[in-house]
């Protein structure tokens, strides 16, 4: 059930929130992968979380994307 939440929150923030969280989980990957490979971090399950937090927050950009679309196809059909 974290995941449904999780999603829940991501899909109540606006565009700019959500391109911001995309930015933070990409840096927060990034530093998870030099702790690995420096032996700092002892957790190798948490790049494979950070990773599917990615895909949520991308797969969300791509729902509001189409969404766009389509209303757009709408009006513009509407309107012919």
């Amino acid at each position: 059930m974290a995941k449904k939440r999780e999603l829940d929150e991501l899909r109540k923030l606006s565009d700019e929130e959500l391109a911001k969280e995309l930015n933070e989980a990409y840096r927060q990957l990034f530093t998870l992968r030099l702790q690995l490979s420096t032996r700092q971090q002892n957790n190798t399950a948490e790049p494979k979380k950070v990773r599917r937090r990615i895909a949520r927050i991308r797969t969300l950009q791509r729902e509001r994307q189409l969404v766009a679309y389509y209303q757009a196809v709408a009006a513009a059909t509407e309107g012919a």
